[in-house]
């Protein structure tokens, strides 16, 4: 499981891995990054960045297509 941290302004900066408490970049050249998002891909939300926050289907589908999954949430 994966909750969202926030960056400058308020942008998603980096995915926490809670197994571990690992930092994941957004970077399409880490490993972990890619995991996070065959994970996102494969139907699964993260924990929002703040209590009482949301992850929304927009925020999921954009960060799929960073990661070259170009058809939205389950392709």
């Amino acid at each position: 499981m994966y909750k969202l941290t926030n960056g400058i302004y308020g942008v998603v900066g980096a995915v926490i891995r809670l197994e571990d408490m690992a930092s994941i970049p957004f970077d399409d050249g880490n490993v972990d990054a890619q995991e996070f998002a065959s994970w996102l891909w494969a139907g699964n939300k993260p924990e929002p960045a703040e209590e009482g926050g949301a992850v929304t289907d927009e925020w999921i589908e954009e960060t799929l297509k960073k990661f070259g999954y170009n058809d939205g949430v389950g392709g």
